[in-house]
């Protein structure tokens, strides 16, 4: 039986994956950002420019959000350390997406690195 750790090491195996130190050159250069991550998640801070796109909803969302649905738009992922993302190019290139790549280390990486990150203005009671 295969566990998660094994199919995230599967997935990396057959997509692409950039170092944390070539991800805003290829962040800039993308089509779409996508945070596949959860809604509380992406909520408490995101990669700026970033849509939100669950993992469990990916293949839905694509299909259904005609603003996604070109194979050629290149496609930059990312989750919380890059085992959803790397699951989620997986599916994309199985779905017939050409250009898309995966953060390693995902946003915690990013936001280790201090790397700039969108998170929402607490409201002042003062």
């Amino acid at each position: 039986m295969k566990t998660a750790h094994d199919l995230v090491a599967q997935a990396k195996s057959i997509i692409r994956e950039v170092a944390l130190h070539e991800a805003e050159a290829v962040i800039q250069q993308a089509d779409v950002l996508m945070d596949v991550r959860e809604a509380d998640e992406f909520s408490a801070g995101h990669l700026p420019g970033a849509v939100l796109v669950p993992r469990g909803l990916l293949e839905f969302k694509l299909s259904a959000t005609p603003a996604l649905s070109s194979r050629d738009l290149k496609v930059v992922v990312y989750c919380k350390t890059s085992g959803r993302a790397a699951l989620a190019a997986q599916a994309m290139q199985s779905m017939g997406y050409l250009n898309v790549t995966s953060i390693a280390g995902g946003y915690d990486a990013w936001a280790t690195a201090g790397k700039p990150v969108v998170k929402p203005e607490s409201p002042s009671f003062e």
